[in-house]
């Protein structure tokens, strides 16, 4: 029997093991080279099925404000659009994730959306089908809605699964965000990085992201510490750690593998600190079995 609803579902944040920009389309879009990883902090998502195919959407927490663009809405309808469905859905969010943080939370919600609605709704899509429609709806989406550890390029549509170690990070994000349009804008931007042969990483059976990441940067780093100071503060704050931090995405937060964990009371006052782990796959990956 079909279900009616799908509760507590997880929609994991992301990290930028590197970033680089190496080139730019004749439309503006970047082209970049990444890897990105799942980690075990997560918002969660419950769906319910409605006969009357309306979209509605709701927050957990009050002091949210439902964005015009809100992109759990926008997923659902891309799906209904694509699909010709009349099916609804009543979509709850329960924020954990950080906003203007570079761990891809929204990007993340939707593809939960698109998974889940994908089995409500009895669509019976393709992974492939549903980072197809994800695409449209941000560069970040048909990462998670493929659900592993992956090699990134262009401009996050082409996508190769990555083995990567189940390493412990440590994430700061300061109360800040960083304007993703603003960096990706910035005259002093590089946007020429050399692309990686990926052929090494990709055909390990497992890949240290400490070796991955000895060897590669973030390029937006030194254009969002100039717009966001914060940034900076952080890097500082992992070096006073001992630590190695790096910018994940457009950020603000910043990583570092962290062997041991990391006491909260030790961030700065109004920061969140999380103690996380690299995922091999996504915790929902078994709703989609194509």
């Amino acid at each position: 029997m079909q279900p009616t609803e799908l509760l507590g579902l997880a929609a994991p944040a992301k990290l930028n093991l590197f970033l680089h920009v190496t080139g730019r389309r004749a439309d503006g879009y970047h082209l970049l080279q990444s890897a990105f990883v799942l980690l075990d902090w997560c918002d969660h998502i419950d769906v319910l099925l409605r006969a009357d195919g309306g979209i509605v959407r709701h927050d957990t927490q009050a002091e949210l404000q439902l964005p015009a663009d809100d992109l759990c809405v926008k997923a659902a309808r891309a799906l209904q659009q694509a699909t010709g469905c009349r099916l609804g859905a009543t979509i709850v969010l329960h924020k954990h994730l950080p906003a203007e943080a570079g761990l891809g939370g929204g990007s993340s919600d939707a593809a939960t959306c698109l998974l889940a609605l994908n089995r409500l709704w009895q669509l019976g899509l393709s992974r492939t089908a549903l980072a197809d429609i994800g695409l449209g709806l941000g560069a970040d989406v048909p990462f998670f809605v493929h659900g592993r550890s992956a090699w990134v390029e262009g401009i996050g549509e082409h996508i190769a699964p990555l083995a990567v170690a189940q390493t412990s990070v440590v994430v700061l994000k300061p109360p800040l965000g960083a304007s993703t349009r603003d960096i990706f804008t910035a005259p002093d931007l590089c946007r020429d990085t050399p692309t990686i042969d990926p052929s090494v990483w990709l055909s390990a059976s497992e890949v240290s992201p400490a070796e991955l990441m000895r060897s590669t940067h973030n390029d937006l780093q030194p254009v969002a510490e100039r717009l966001c100071p914060p940034i900076t503060e952080a890097m500082a704050w992992m070096a006073r750690q001992g630590l190695s931090g790096r910018m994940s995405g457009s950020g603000s937060a910043v990583f570092a593998l962290a062997p041991e964990r990391c006491a909260a009371e030790t961030a700065p006052a109004g920061w969140t600190l999380k103690n996380c782990r690299i995922l091999r796959i996504h915790p929902n990956f078994d709703l989609c079995s194509g």
